[in-house]
Parts: structure tokens; C-alpha cells; sequence
């Protein structure tokens, strides 16, 4: 099916995973045995990115990190013209440095940038969120010094490392001054900022110059992951916000799983409920 404004259309993608069943009850995860037919399910509907996911629970099944199984990876992009442009690394959310041997933790995101290097695939989504929340400063310099460390395979590697985190709007954009701009910058995940209450001009008059990956979802206020437009999210104020900071980059569908299974119709509606925002009032 062709869309009207596919030049924005070409911007939106999804989330590994959302075109496929919910599995052991996690809203987000690797799909082990569908990730190959969602290639072909985006193509056929004019969905031509994926951004990838690694979580602990099926890391030895992903075939990003395994050199022999990433041409499977590249046939499929080809064949079906499908850009794998980013990364979410939950695998840092759910083992972060001060519970994971930093030396294994830094060999899983070597494994994961070197895939990345492979399928032209430039940016890495670090969440600070849930269990790896920086509570407190002890967390946050780990996390510093971590990064710190791997920097030079960052940038050998051609990576951008998008932080998305739980922090006040100033605390992060504090933060995210301590990395250099080349290859560190801001996940900006409309849901999570609604849930926590923050407005978006004051996030965007922060850092929005830093948001260099923009994940799209709807959450209730200090709640849960709702269909887009029944949450707290402000979504019109959060797009003029990234269209009066020039933001050129990805929109990632990381929205809600529908309740009855039919995942690719709310994907599509999903994704024209976006085009309907970022081309309002032009």
C-alpha cells in the first residue's frame, strides 16, 4: 500500500518485535522466530526501518552479535530494501555496569558495535531507566567512566550513543554535557517524559539540540504504556518542539501492544497518527 508523504513516511519505523506476538509477557524482546518475517511484513506495507533489539534473555539467540549469522541480516535488508539504522541495547538496561563484570558487559557491546559497523547501522540506545536508573552519583560516574573507556571503539565504529534516561530535564541535560557531541546524544522517549510529567518546551529548550533518536509511545501519567493519543503525552507540543529544533532524524514506533493480537493494523494506524503530527500546521 502506498502512502501520501512518504518522504516522512521513510522516517518512522518501528521496534523490533512490534510486528510479532507479545512473548513471556515482555512488551519488548527479540523475537527469536519472526524477526526474519517481519522483514518481510514491513516491506509489503512501506516500512522500510527496524531498529534492532538485544536484551539479556535471548542474547545468544541474536544474530546481530555473531559474524557468521549478520549476512543473514544484510540478505534480508537487500532483498527487501529495509535499514536496520539503530539499536536499542536493553541488555545494558537489564545488566548495567555496577551488576554486570564491566569486562563482560564491555565485550557484549563490542560484539554489538561491530554488527552495527557491518550493517551500517549508527546508533546505539543506552536506556538509564528501570533497573539501570542512576540513583545515585556513584551510578552515574560508572556509567562515565564506562563510556569513557570504550570511547575509542565508539568512534572507531562510527557510533552515536543515545542515552535515554529517567532524569529531571535539567539533571540531564547536565549530563549529557559530559560526552562529546560527535557520537553521544539524547533518546527521546515522548511516552516516558509524559509519564514523568515533564513539559516538553522546557526538555527541548535543555537539550533539545542533543535528541538525535526520537522514540514514539503514549504512557499515563506515572503509568503504563497506553495507544498512542489516550495517554498523557502532548504529542502536538512534542513535535512542534522537534520541528523548531530542525530535527531530522528517525521516529521509532516503540508504541503499545494492541490487546487482540492485531499488531500490524495498529502499527499503520500508529504510523499515520504520526505523519498527521509532523506535517500539522505546515
Amino acid at each position: 500500500m502506498m502512502i501520501k508523504n512518504s518522504n516522512i513516511a521513510d522516517k518512522i519505523g518501528f521496534i523490533q518485535g512490534r510486528l510479532s506476538k507479545v512473548e513471556n509477557n515482555r512488551i519488548q524482546i527479540f523475537p527469536v522466530k519472526n524477526w526474519k518475517i517481519e522483514f518481510q511484513v514491513a516491506s509489503v506495507n512501506d516500512i522500510n526501518k527496524i531498529e534492532w533489539t538485544i536484551d539479556s534473555e535471548t542474547i545468544s539467540e541474536n544474530p546481530l552479535i555473531n559474524p557468521e549469522t549478520l549476512t543473514e541480516i544484510l540478505e534480508l535488508m537487500n532483498h527487501y530494501s529495509i535499514q536496520v539504522p539503530s539499536v536499542t541495547c536493553d541488555y545494558f538496561m537489564e545488566k548495567p555496569p555496577w551488576q554486570e563484570s564491566e569486562r563482560d558487559l564491555e565485550d557484549v557491546l563490542t560484539k554489538i558495535m561491530n554488527g552495527m559497523h557491518l550493517l551500517n547501522s549508527t546508533k546505539l540506545v543506552i536506556p538509564l531507566v528501570d533497573n539501570s536508573s542512576l540513583l545515585n552519583s556513584n551510578y552515574k560516574t560508572m556509567v562515565v567512566n564506562f563510556f569513557e573507556k570504550i570511547h575509542p571503539k565508539i568512534v572507531q565504529n562510527n557510533i552515536q550513543i543515545c542515552f535515554e534516561s529517567d532524569f529531571s530535564p535539567q539533571d540531564l541535560a547536565d549530563f549529557i554535557e559530559k560526552f562529546p557531541k560527535d557520537n553521544y546524544g539524547i533518546n527521546y522517549d515522548m511516552g516516558n517524559s509524559a509519564s514523568l510529567g515533564y513539559l516538553p518546551y522546557e526538555e527541548f529548550d535543555l537539550y533539545g539540540s542533543r535528541i538525535i533518536n526520537v522514540h514514539i509511545k503514549d504512557r499515563l501519567l506515572h503509568g503504563k504504556s497506553v495507544p498512542l493519543g489516550e495517554g498523557s503525552a502532548d504529542f502536538e507540543s512534542v513535535f512542534r518542539c522537534l520541528k523548531s529544533t530542525n530535527y531530522n532524524g528517525n521516529y521509532i514506533l516503540q508504541t503499545a501492544r494492541d490487546t487482540q493480537g492485531n499488531h500490524l493494523s495498529a502499527l499503520l494506524k500508529y504510523r499515520s497518527m504520526v505523519i498527521n503530527w509532523i506535517t500539522k500546521d505546515e
